[in-house]
């Protein structure tokens, strides 16, 4: 709401010298009230800016607000443990070569995610059909395959309109442009914001491709800041294939860019043994959040398998 009442202060503070201007030039003022009111507004200005130049020094009000309020946790508790909950201004990304489950993984965590907040989540979606993301996630939400979903129409679509209502939106609209993502989270202020590839965002323009990346990332930084905490997709590039432990070196056309913009990496690695096909390799490559009371440390940048069950899009930890 701050924005919004920051604009309101800004345009009644327009409109008071718009007023005192027109009274100088009918001659109801003189020039030296309207050089008064002018200082006076640039004073005020000042006074209001001054307040927030600063980061708040005590460290149990830091405390309370980085650790102790709730963020967002994750369905799998392997991620609780390792890298906590995320929070506004918290971004980071999934890396993984393709189809090794990516949009399966957002589709079973947002899901459980969903369940805990007020405000939308919103999903730009520039990879596979807008329709079978929503299939993905009705499966995730209630942990069922697609002909029991189909089967039971009425009964799951009744369940999800009262569960989540419009608590996750699929954009429709493609290609993302920086645009419509801004727009987008100035009308409804989201509780997270998932762009599904984010390196197919456009409205980013370079002479060289790695620095329109780093561009798009910096940028969705700082929509972190200002609005949500924000969970990329991007590729991994052909050094990941067939490899368990994703490393920073294994992003798609970046060494350094777009990994330096993140403040957490999470590689998912496949290989392609027979018996394995369900096995996949989490790799937090990049952890720079503090977590949560029930985070372990010893886990910041930790190694470990989960399972992925296609059949339901959901991930699952190995116990």
């Amino acid at each position: 709401i701050e924005p919004y009442l920051k604009s309101i202060r800004d345009r009644t503070q327009a409109t008071a010298l718009a007023k005192c201007a027109l009274c100088v030039a009918e001659g109801h003022k003189t020039h030296e009230e309207l050089r008064e009111f002018i200082t006076n507004f640039d004073n005020t200005e000042q006074e209001q800016e001054e307040t927030n130049d600063f980061v708040e020094t005590d460290i149990r009000i830091i405390h309370a607000k980085r650790l102790l309020q709730p963020g967002l946790r994750w369905r799998l508790d392997s991620l609780n443990k390792a890298l906590g909950s995320i929070r506004k201004g918290n971004f980071g990304f999934i890396v993984a070569r393709p189809e090794t489950g990516k949009t399966t993984f957002l589709a079973s965590e947002v899901t459980h995610m969903a369940r805990s907040v007020t405000a939308p989540i919103l999903w730009f979606n520039n990879e596979e059909e807008h329709e079978a993301v929503i299939y993905r996630l009705y499966q995730a939400a209630y942990g069922v395959d697609l002909p029991t979903l189909i089967s039971r129409l009425d009964h799951y679509a009744e369940a999800y309109a009262s569960d989540f209502g419009k608590r996750i939106l699929v954009v429709t609209e493609t290609p993302t442009t920086r645009k419509l993502v801004e727009r987008l989270c100035r009308e409804n202020q989201p509780s997270l914001i998932l762009f599904d590839q984010i390196d197919k965002i456009q409205g980013f323009a370079d002479d060289r491709n790695d620095l329109e990346l780093q561009a798009i990332y910096g940028w969705a930084r700082e929509i972190a800041k200002q609005y949500a905490p924000v969970i990329g997709v991007c590729q991994a590039g052909s050094t990941a294939e067939g490899k368990r432990w994703l490393t920073m070196n294994d992003v798609n056309n970046s060494k350094t860019g777009k990994q330096g913009e993140t403040d957490f990496i999470i590689g998912i690695g496949k290989v392609p043994d027979e018996g394995l096909e369900t096995y996949r390799y989490f790799h937090l490559s990049k952890n720079k959040l503090q977590g949560d009371p029930d985070t372990k440390p010893a886990d910041r940048h930790g190694r470990w398998e989960v399972r992925i069950r296609p059949d339901i899009a959901r991930y699952e930890d190995i116990a």
